[in-house]
């Protein structure tokens, strides 16, 4: 591994690698897991539940939309085609998906892979926010709009992909979805350059030297004739 992958790798991998936090997220992973198969008042039943996967310590969490197609059939988040590039493009930079989290908004597939509703992604609120408080990492990286907007309701993906904003507690980085790179060059150059640019954001989150903008920076921008309703309080 050359120096600057060994660099990246102790600060993605070695962050909190504490036996027993990572036993005791494990356990607490698991638990949310069983109480949301066990709510049948839940949308998008019967589709599979593809709760999550990955390092239940890690520093960085990936959230998509919600499952698609191939991560229904193997009750596994990201998969398909986008799921190969996230990998693919994770590796360029020296990142392990088995070191990083990988989950959705909602955790079922709708219909016809059409996007998630808004009563959806009301339902599964509680449960991404119960899962980010376990793995508590140092950032999350929301892939796609819907996703985005969950943190970010004023953001547009095409104009705040790739920065860094703080949220509460959280730093949050905005990407294009890798579903979304792979129907043009312009999005695929794009998604590769924000990826770029991840391994200093998380350095400088470790180092506390790294300064994310702030929410409000994002709201002059909006058109103001579109009524927003205020950001909820996520954790």
């Amino acid at each position: 591994m050359s120096g600057l992958f060994a660099r990246e790798a102790r600060f993605l991998f070695c962050i909190n690698e504490n036996y027993n936090t990572y036993v005791d997220k494990q356990v607490l992973l698991a638990g949310l897991q069983k109480e949301i198969a066990a709510n049948a008042s839940l949308p998008l039943m019967p589709s599979r539940l593809v709760f999550g996967e990955g390092n239940p310590n890690a520093a960085v969490l990936f959230i998509g939309e919600a499952p698609g197609f191939h991560e229904d059939q193997q009750g596994r988040p990201f998969v398909g085609r986008g799921g190969q590039l996230l990998d693919k493009t994770m590796n360029e930079i020296g990142w392990k998906r088995e070191k990083v989290y990988i989950t959705n908004i909602v955790k079922r597939r709708p219909p016809d892979n059409r996007d998630p509703l808004p009563e959806e992604i009301e339902a599964y609120k509680p449960y991404l926010t119960k899962q980010i408080e376990i793995i508590n990492p140092k950032i999350i990286i929301p892939l796609g709009r819907f996703a985005m907007n969950y943190f970010l309701p004023l953001a547009k993906i095409s104009r705040d992909q790739g920065i860094a904003f703080k949220v509460g507690e959280r730093v949050v980085v905005p990407m294009f979805h890798p579903a979304a790179a792979l129907r043009g060059t312009g999005a695929m150059n794009q998604f590769r350059e924000s990826f770029k640019k991840l391994t200093g954001i998380l350095e400088g989150v470790i180092n506390g030297t790294f300064a994310p903008a702030a929410v409000e920076s994002i709201g002059p921008a909006i058109d103001q004739k579109k009524k927003q309703k205020p950001q909820q309080k996520l954790f």
